[in-house]
């Protein structure tokens, strides 16, 4: 194997985008990796420098362009130096309903009383 070139799931892991090799590899047979838009099912499957990476997690995409192949699993500081990020910014975050509620309370404001129990239930219609 040349220098140039290196199997997915050991740049996967050396990039601390997997926790292992073997998980590495379960998502690269797994379909969720797709290499220069392309997806592979094996995980000798070999990367080199200038690739497009995506890979399908279960809360985010991510979404890499290989600079390097990786020698070791070291530090995050020196994962960062194998790839270029490009993916998407996470989505914004959906209005909860029970934030716009008038009665909120402040933080730290203990448990209501009886008497503002009551004049909640009163806000929100829920007196029975």
């Amino acid at each position: 194997m040349s220098a140039d070139r290196q199997r997915i799931d050991k740049w996967l892991f050396f990039a601390r985008v997997a926790k292992s090799r073997t998980l590495g590899a379960k998502l690269a047979q797994g379909g969720h990796v797709r290499v220069n838009g392309a997806k592979i099912s094996v995980a000798s499957h070999e990367v080199r420098p200038g690739d497009v990476l995506t890979v399908t997690l279960p809360r985010r995409v991510i979404v890499y362009k290989v600079i390097d192949c990786g020698t070791r699993r070291g530090p995050a500081p020196e994962a960062r130096l194998l790839y270029e990020d490009h993916s998407p910014p996470p989505p914004p975050k959906p209005d909860n309903a029970l934030d716009r509620v008038s009665g909120k309370r402040e933080p730290g404001a203990g448990r209501p009383t009886k008497k503002e129990r009551r004049a909640l239930d009163k806000l929100t219609g829920d007196d029975d």
